[in-house]
């Protein structure tokens, strides 16, 4: 407490999704009176927003404990939550059993709770009572940056991939109304953001329960995302698009179309997680190589030299090197700019960890995620060193000693010789270093 103001620190893991829950559940804590802290040892409300994605995640929420303990000797009342997937995941509180040092535990569907919840345990920090919406993503977040912000449109999943936790961490499907999406753009819009980044488990399969609030110029007819794409487009100072993440099944012609709107990024991001048929229905994707292959195809008629990225997991229950090498395969078939590969692990509670056996070595998979990784640099890099003498468009976001950053339209990271000033501002820069992670060049 500083002042007489309890303070809190929010400690976020995960996906974007996660992100902008927690940029959501600060607005929540800052409504009910508390002031944000850098230094989580300062805190009087600590909150640990979880990702269950990767085994990995999670272990790194049992390490805070011992520090969580010395913590709270020299502050009794401090008062530990943990959001996120991880309880979303947990309903009966069995892995909540091993974190005795935790106070509340609660999925980020129910934000809107957490000052009554505090209040339960600690009446003395609730000093301001704030009326919240029944839906947290109606909550108007508390953005970190004034140039860019991530947009919501639909949280929970209901493909039921078999290595997922995401259907039982976030719940079934649910959408966003479209007058309240179009509504906070707009808003945005106004405060002098110039990118905006839709959100959703598949975004594509964004189904609007509002549909009579799309405009009757709407280009679009039959996929409710493509018509928001184009809502959004006519959003006058919203000068960048992008989203994720997409599923195969649902990149119709009309999402395909989409991606020529004018304000879209020239970037799409597609998982397709194996290369090889029978993993792929091993996995529930529910779409097929060739499939997949024929909707890159589309895209890139559609929108030549759009860069494309990706996700994959490497050792899949029964991948062989058949099937590994079917992933290499289509990897230079796509010619993808760039892919995020992950080493499969057993997630309890999914379809995989009831129905099959994970049978290949955790020495296989790492020599697998190596291996793709090399491929995915190399061609990366030769794809990179295209840009060489091109321009590119850069939204600045950050600078560091001498230097401004931004990501191009491709999602590619790009430096120049600049100033602060430029931070929040999208400038045209012509390439003359080029490697597998960073362009550099010069603002014209």
């Amino acid at each position: 407490m500083i002042d007489g103001v309890y303070q809190y620190n929010i400690t976020t893991f995960g996906c974007q999704m996660n992100k902008n829950d927690s940029e959501r559940m600060a607005a929540v804590l800052e409504l009910a009176g508390f002031a944000p802290v850098d230094d989580p040892r300062a805190a009087d409300v600590l909150i640990l927003n979880t990702c269950s994605v990767r085994d990995s995640a999670e272990s790194r929420i049992f390490g805070r404990g011992r520090d969580i303990n010395k913590w709270r000797a020299k502050n009794p009342n401090l008062v530990v939550a943990i959001t996120g997937c991880l309880p979303g995941r947990d309903p009966k509180g069995e892995v909540k059993k091993k974190m005795p040092w935790v106070d509340l535990y609660f999925p980020n569907s129910e934000m809107v709770r957490l000052p009554a919840m505090i209040a339960e345990i600690r009446p003395q920090m609730i000093r301001q009572k704030s009326i919240f919406p029944d839906s947290y993503l109606s909550v108007i977040p508390k953005y970190s940056e004034n140039f860019r912000a991530f947009v919501p449109v639909q949280t929970g999943c209901n493909q039921f991939c078999t290595y997922c936790v995401v259907p039982y961490s976030r719940g079934r499907e649910k959408n966003r109304p479209l007058a309240e999406i179009l509504s906070e753009v707009r808003a945005l819009a106004e405060k002098g953001v110039r990118e905006v980044h839709l959100l959703g488990e598949i975004v594509n399969h964004y189904t609007a329960p509002d549909p009579e609030n799309f405009s009757e110029n709407n280009l679009f007819r039959k996929n409710d995302f493509a018509r928001l794409l184009f809502e959004i487009n006519n959003i006058s100072g919203i000068e960048r698009i992008h989203y994720t993440a997409p599923h195969p099944l649902y990149m119709d012609e009309e999402m395909i179309a989409a991606l020529a709107l004018p304000h879209h990024m020239n970037y799409l991001h597609l998982p397709v997680q194996s290369g090889s048929d029978k993993i792929l229905a091993k996995m529930n994707r529910r779409h097929t190589r060739a499939e997949y292959l024929d909707i890159i195809k589309k895209i890139r008629q559609v929108r030549p030299g759009i860069a494309i990225g990706t996700d994959i997991i490497v050792g899949f229950c029964g991948e062989t090197e058949d099937d590994f090498m079917d992933t290499i395969r289509l990897y230079e078939e796509c010619d993808f700019d760039i892919s995020y590969p992950a080493q499969y692990s057993v997630r309890s509670g999914t379809a995989a960890a009831k129905v099959f056996v994970d049978d290949v070595s955790e020495a296989e998979k790492k020599t697998r995620w190596n291996r793709l990784q090399a491929k995915m640099e190399e061609i990366t890099e030769k794809k990179n060193r295209a840009y060489l003498g091109k321009t590119v468009s850069v939204l600045v976001d950050r600078w560091e000693n001498g230097e401004c950053l931004g990501n191009s339209s491709e999602m590619k990271l790009v430096g120049f010789g600049g100033d602060s000033k430029y931070i929040g501002q999208i400038v045209s820069v012509r390439i003359d270093f080029a490697d597998k992670w960073i362009l550099r060049g010069e603002m014209i």
